[in-house]
């Protein structure tokens, strides 16, 4: 391959030099690379680096600096595609001689880089004021990548774990000013951070006990919620929020109650194939009235993986309430988690989404239980309780709360490129 469709595959790796002929060297170094908060475990590779400078200039004199990527450490994953215009560099370079770091950009310009294909990344530039005769080196070093989706940029930050080798040295020849050598950075960085943020977000919720299903005295065992609509806010990994019908039902099981909590069942095409066991949801159920705290339910995985376009809904979460409190108590949708493996083996990423607005789904009439809940945070275990009627609304509401989680599910996958184990990312080494 020529050096042009290199340059042109790279972004364009052509610099203007103000002084003096260019030189270029390529070195080699391992780097550890990590991905954006909540986005798994570390991984490692070698890249290949070649800094172009000029050979030699004078005191007073500003130099353009490029760092070309003629090797990346990692190729994409088969997850996705990555879009055109889409990955941008930024690097430091170690300047030697006392010149401290000059920061170098690369464009947003990038061939569509396919599933398993090498990444590309454009040559980075930047500018180096000449204040010190001598000889300078140039040695890169840490460098960060963002890729920018539709949905957010997502940032993965490497670093050597080693010796670095110089990539360039600039003979600086005496002139009239003194003082040490400075670089300026030519271009921006744009596109802002967004990411899954992972723990575990409080909130408050609102409404009210109208419509809201009464039950658990006498002889009766099964106890249907209404559904209630909720909006969860999911900070920027899902802009907008979600939105959508949950409805709590209960069984008596004894002095206990066997929870099932359904979202809505809209059909939604999901954006990309998922495999099976890449959503989990869980969430928090708050408890009012006369007993107080809150119970986790979740729901399994999907069993089968989820084909393209093929309709998307989150599990039935199921839990147990065990009463701490003689009285009438309300059951309301609080936190939602979806826990995202895109990859078996992979770290889970975590997206939580606080319960904006809410309101009671059901209200029981318990009886104190010794060692039941009445504090602020009571789990429940994932035993199904069956047997409860399909409550889940099937309305537009559903439906656009599913086709938000697939998004989430979009963003996730688009990032997972610097989340996947390296065992998974040698492609072509």
């Amino acid at each position: 391959m020529s050096a042009a469709v290199i340059a042109l595959l790279l972004g364009g790796a052509g610099v203007a030099i103000g002084a003096g002929p260019a030189q270029a060297a390529e070195t080699k170094f391992n780097v550890r690379c990590v991905p954006p908060a909540g986005g798994g475990d570390p991984v490692e590779g070698e890249t290949t680096a070649k800094v172009t400078a000029p050979a030699s200039a004078k005191v007073g004199d500003e130099v353009d600096v490029s760092w070309e990527t003629v090797k990346p450490a990692s190729n994409n994953t088969d997850l996705m595609d990555i879009p055109q215009d889409s990955v941008q560099p930024t690097g430091w370079i170690t300047v030697g001689g006392g010149g401290g770091e000059l920061k170098v950009v690369g464009e947003k310009k990038n061939p569509p880089i396919p599933k398993k294909a090498p990444m590309q990344m454009s040559t980075m530039k930047g500018k180096l004021k000449l204040t010190k005769a001598g000889k300078i080196t140039l040695t890169p070093g840490k460098y960060d990548v963002a890729v920018t989706f539709s949905f957010g940029t997502f940032v993965t930050k490497c670093a050597p774990t080693g010796a670095v080798g110089v990539g360039a040295t600039i003979d600086v020849s005496a002139g009239t000013s003194g003082g040490t050598t400075s670089g300026t950075t030519s271009g921006t960085t744009s596109g802002t951070t967004a990411g899954t943020t992972s723990g575990t977000t409080s909130g408050t919720t609102s409404g009210t006990t109208a419509g809201s299903t009464t039950g658990g005295g006498g002889g009766q065992t099964d106890f249907p919620g209404k559904p209630v609509e909720v909006a969860f806010d999911c900070g920027p990994v899902v802009p907008g929020g979600i939105k959508t019908p949950v409805t709590i039902n209960a069984r008596k099981n004894g002095g206990s109650y066997d929870l099932t909590v359904k979202t809505a069942k809209g059909a939604m095409a999901s954006p990309m194939a998922l495999p099976a066991g890449a959503l989990k949801p869980s969430m928090n159920v708050k408890l009012g009235g006369a007993d107080s705290g809150t119970v986790k339910v979740s729901g399994p995985a999907n069993a089968e993986p989820i084909p393209d376009k093929a309709p998307v809904s989150l599990s039935d979460m199921t839990g147990t309430y065990k009463p701490g409190k003689t009285g009438k108590v309300t059951l309301s949708p609080d936190q939602l988690t979806i826990d995202v493996t895109m990859a078996p083996g992979a770290t889970p990423i975590n997206v939580p989404c606080k319960a904006a607005s809410s309101g009671v789904s059901l209200e029981l009439d318990t009886t104190a239980q010794e060692g039941g809940s009445g504090s602020p945070a009571t789990t429940g275990s994932t035993s199904a309780s069956g047997g409860l009627a399909e409550t889940g609304a099937e309305d537009g509401g559903g439906i656009k709360a599913l086709a938000l989680v697939a998004g989430t599910v979009i963003l996730l996958g688009g990032a997972v490129f610097t989340f996947t184990p390296w065992r998974r990312l040698r492609g072509t080494r």
